[in-house]
């Protein structure tokens, strides 16, 4: 509970903000944000995976689904055609998002952090920072492995990911863990960073056998060998182009897979909301109600500006939600 109480006030800090009271003001507007749109309900929970709706209903990276959250439970994410949301008392639901009336109830009797299905397994990351495998089938226990309890932690956990025959388990305490499903053994740990606080990994994705992570300290890339960059990160997008990212000191930057410099941009005191990749732009979320449109190569930039409120924020592959209001970037 100590842990589930740290992710909500760190949720709630987030996004009401620190006390500077300098703001980022740009040297010239382009013109108004005249892309909007509306939900049918407010945003009431983000996740890493997704954001819950006031009646239930959940938004994902490609916008609103059709599937309504249960009463009483958290939304986790969604993987190999199952629905995954849990309680705080450890009750974990599956529902096939094919079929709702098909479900699958495990009671694991701890917070779940996080958790991914693949075939008749299912990857859970507790709110502890234990790790443990399942079976679907016979609801049975084949691995479980302890790690550090976090003290804090950011909102957005990442679930664990299969990988052919390997789990990796991305963890509160700032580290990869990956077993494998078959022979139940760890193979591997590595650290990300090891910070006290808020060092849970914020972001992970594998690309052409090129893996990155993030947690909000250090930057993490991993292809022939192990590379470390130092970045208050606030978001972190890879493709197979590199990584962008921006940073608490109002930075973007442009990074090559192996975490190479290619370019660097700041914007005094802006504090970013969410990033948003397209095929030739970078579209950036700011606090004070601005998108900033730039060329991927950071060269080129316009500011647009837009009324936003104080509330949940989060953010689609082609638009940003702030509380029941949509931005779209194309």
């Amino acid at each position: 509970m100590k842990v589930y109480l740290s992710i909500l006030l760190f949720s709630l800090f987030i996004f009401g903000g620190c006390s500077s009271k300098e703001y980022f003001v740009p040297e010239v507007v382009q013109a108004d944000w005249d892309k909007q749109a509306f939900l049918d309900e407010r945003i009431i929970r983000t996740t890493a995976d997704g954001a819950v709706l006031e009646n239930g209903q959940i938004l994902t990276k490609e916008g609103v689904q059709k599937y309504s959250l249960p009463v009483g439970y958290n939304y986790i994410g969604q993987s190999d055609g199952w629905i995954i949301a849990s309680k705080v008392n450890g009750e974990l639901l599956l529902q096939s998002i094919d079929d709702v009336t098909t479900e699958i109830n495990l009671d694991l009797k701890k917070t779940i952090a996080g958790a991914t299905v693949k075939g008749d397994q299912i990857a859970v990351l507790f709110a502890t920072n234990e790790m443990a495998l399942y079976t679907l089938t016979s609801k049975e226990l084949i691995f479980k492995e302890s790690g550090n309890v976090p003290v804090t932690v950011d909102t957005r956990i990442v679930n664990p990911f299969f990988l052919n025959e390997l789990v990796l388990y991305l963890t509160l305490d700032g580290k990869i863990v990956i077993i494998n499903s078959e022979s139940k053994q760890v193979l591997r740990s590595m650290l990300v960073s090891s910070e006290d606080n808020f060092n849970n990994i914020i972001y992970f994705n594998v690309i052409d056998n090129v893996m990155v992570a993030a947690t909000g300290y250090r930057l993490f890339s991993l292809s022939e060998k192990e590379r470390r960059e130092k970045y208050e990160m606030r978001d972190v997008i890879f493709s197979d182009e590199g990584i962008w990212i921006t940073t608490k000191e109002g930075e973007v930057v442009a990074l090559t897979p192996s975490l190479q410099l290619k370019a660097k941009r700041k914007y005094p005191f802006a504090h970013f909301l969410g990033m948003i990749l397209t095929d030739d732009k970078l579209y950036l979320l700011e606090r004070e109600g601005y998108i900033i449109e730039l060329s991927k190569d950071l060269s080129e930039s316009n500011v647009y500006e837009l009324n936003i409120d104080d509330g949940y924020v989060y953010v689609g592959d082609k638009a940003f939600y702030i509380n029941d209001v949509v931005y779209p970037i194309e």
